[in-house]
This record gives structure tokens, C-alpha cells and sequence, in this order.
């Protein structure tokens, strides 16, 4: 059985890896993650679903040192905030890892596979510098 993205209304994997699903609406000329149907900064409902770029710049992180409920991956593990490449601006709540993690660092999307709460993996996100 192949992996299964943690959820597939937000990533989706392929033979390119992962990608992070979104939202943007032409009224309002902003982008959102996760999709929505409607835009979460005005209401507007003329949401168009946009693939979001692989890299950007982490914009703030810190180091998670206790597993929260109904984790059960790797503990310590970074987190963090990553302003994504490309306009207009959108920044987005992520796992991060690798060496140097610093404000304004460049990181990259990946796949990473975390036991799910039914034991099956599930392949969730994270940006790794």
C-alpha cells in the first residue's frame, strides 16, 4: 500500500512530490492556504485552486520540544512560519527541518511520512532548508 497524503483537500503528491493546495480569488487579488471556498480575507466567492511554489523564506520558527495530542512523529521537531515565494504575499504554518533554520533562510517542500493515528503513514508537508 502507497502512502496517502494526510489530507488530499490540502497536498497532493505525484511523481513530482508534494504540493500544497490553494486558493485565490481574482476580486480580492489574494492567495490563501488551505482552499476555501470563499476568500478569508473579504467573503468574495470566486476562488480559483492554485498549485502554491515549493520554496520560500522562512519568516519565523521555533522548537517544539513536547509532542502535542495525537502526534506521534519525531519529537523535538521545528515550526514554524514560511512566507512563500511569488505574489501576492502568502505565508503559511509549517513544519520545518535542517540545518541553519533562521529568519530569511531559503527552504524547500518536501514529502515526509509520520505515523497516522491508524498506524498507516500518512505523508504530511514540511519545508527543510
Amino acid at each position: 500500500m502507497s502512502p496517502r497524503p494526510i489530507d488530499p483537500s490540502v497536498l497532493r503528491l505525484d511523481d513530482d512530490g508534494v504540493t500544497l493546495l490553494g486558493g485565490w480569488s481574482p476580486s480580492s487579488g489574494l492567495r490563501h492556504f488551505p482552499a476555501s471556498p470563499v476568500c478569508p480575507f473579504t467573503g468574495a466567492d470566486d476562488i480559483e485552486p492554485v498549485d502554491l511554489p515549493r520554496t520560500g523564506t522562512v519568516w519565523l520558527h521555533t522548537t517544539v520540544t513536547l509532542a502535542p495530542p495525537g502526534y506521534l512523529g519525531p519529537v523535538p521537531y521545528g515550526l514554524g512560519i514560511v512566507e512563500l515565494d511569488g505574489d501576492p504575499m502568502l505565508r503559511v504554518v509549517s513544519r520545518l527541518s535542517g540545518d541553519g533554520l533562521a529568519r530569511g533562510a531559503p527552504v524547500h517542500l518536501e514529502g515526509e511520512e509520520l505515523p497516522g493515528p491508524d498506524e498507516e503513514p500518512s505523508v504530511t508537508w514540511v519545508f527543510r532548508t
